[in-house]
């Protein structure tokens, strides 16, 4: 029985080309002319002035919180359903996440749940575009400007996906993508910081570098980091560049295919969409009734594992992870949306190469499952 894993690349284009040129090139580390072609085209997709490559998601997370100077001792207002790199890039800051619930319509941050999380030490709000779903960001923007407060979008499960028909990763005032091995577009590792502000531009790419002045050569005005990207890995992102539309397109068909080979099933539910939203298809995310379908969503997924059949279950909500939950309770945090997606949320094998008679073995195999 053919194994169907959870998430693959597609490296079927110019990938290995660039890589070699990079290679015979000599250019290897962080310097190199893939780099800016890379930053300039992934702006250019994003509809921000600037993007700035940096060695992965969650290191573009910290690097724009240090650009906006989050400090110890300040709070973030940041979904519990999300992965965990959200809330750590805050305590790498010394500041403290403070988690709102999601919308039941978008899977997002609750704009409706702001205002009661905010208080004299909050700072900054990460929205985070959840399975390639936007957040409401003018609804998230308008508390954040009432209250002064800066934006950063997580929009690392979220390449292309468009919010009122503009692009995330410019809706803010400083967006972040990954582009780990399971994501849209990919190098293994790797992210980005997309913005559009000179000064803060400026001021990420002196952290990223080290800290040294970019006209004087080993002089450091700060303290900075080495968070830089490679000219290899930005030759992959070059080559995926190139492809996103028919890779974005062909996602697209494996999610109507699974949404027409799973319509009807008792207990299984779909990622909703708002009117407002274009998703970026990363995996195809359904919720199961337990009472509905008949056996768990744990349950579930052990009956597809044996059938060589790789799924993984939503991420777990942050407010119940031991490095958080002690703060969450002693803020008396009650998020029911979060914790009932945490249990019941599935993600289904999703990758541009998938065959579609996998999709419709994994779908039957979904519904041969339920009793």
């Amino acid at each position: 029985m053919t194994r169907i894993p959870v998430a693959a690349p597609d490296l079927s284009g110019n990938e290995e080309r660039y890589v070699v040129e990079a290679i015979r090139s000599s250019w290897i580390s962080s310097t190199g002319p893939f780099v800016g072609r890379f930053e300039r085209e992934f702006a250019g997709l994003c509809g921000t002035r600037a993007s700035i490559a940096v060695a992965n998601g969650t290191l573009a997370l910290h690097l724009a919180l240090m650009t906006v100077d989050l400090r110890p001792g300040d709070e973030v207002l940041v979904p519990s359903l999300t992965y965990i790199a959200t809330a750590n890039a805050v305590r790498y800051c010394g500041a403290e996440p403070v988690f709102v619930d999601v919308d039941p319509h978008t899977w997002c941050m609750d704009p409706a749940k702001l205002e009661a999380a905010i208080t004299r030490r909050t700072k900054g709000v990460i929205p985070v575009h959840l399975y390639g779903h936007p957040a409401d960001m003018d609804a998230i923007n308008h508390v954040a400007a009432t209250h002064g407060l800066w934006v950063v979008e997580d929009a690392a499960e979220a390449h292309l996906a468009r919010y009122k028909g503009r692009p995330v990763g410019g809706l803010g005032r400083i967006g972040v993508f990954s582009f780990y091995g399971n994501k849209v577009m990919t190098s293994g590792e790797g992210g980005a910081v997309t913005l559009d502000d000179r000064a803060l531009e400026h001021r990420a790419r002196l952290l990223r570098g080290q800290g040294v002045d970019p006209e004087r050569r080993y002089f450091f005005p700060i303290t900075g980091y080495n968070y830089r990207l490679t000219n290899v890995a930005c030759a992959i992102l070059c080559a995926q560049v190139e492809r996103i539309g028919a890779i974005v397109e062909r996602r697209r068909a494996i999610y109507a295919r699974y949404r027409a080979a799973l319509e009807g099933i008792p207990g299984i539910g779909f990622q909703p969409q708002a009117a407002w939203a274009e998703i970026s298809p990363w995996l195809f995310c359904i919720t199961v009734d337990a009472k509905a379908f008949g056996r768990t969503r744990d349950e579930l997924m052990v009956l597809l594992a044996e059938q060589g059949i790789e799924t993984r279950p939503f991420f777990r909500p942050l407010h119940r992870l031991p490095p958080f939950w002690e703060e969450s309770r002693r803020r008396g945090e009650v998020l029911p949306v979060t914790d009932h997606l945490g249990e019941s949320g599935l993600n289904l094998p999703t990758y541009t190469l998938m065959a579609d008679a996998d999709v419709e073995r994994v779908a039957r195999a979904i519904r041969e499952a339920r009793r």
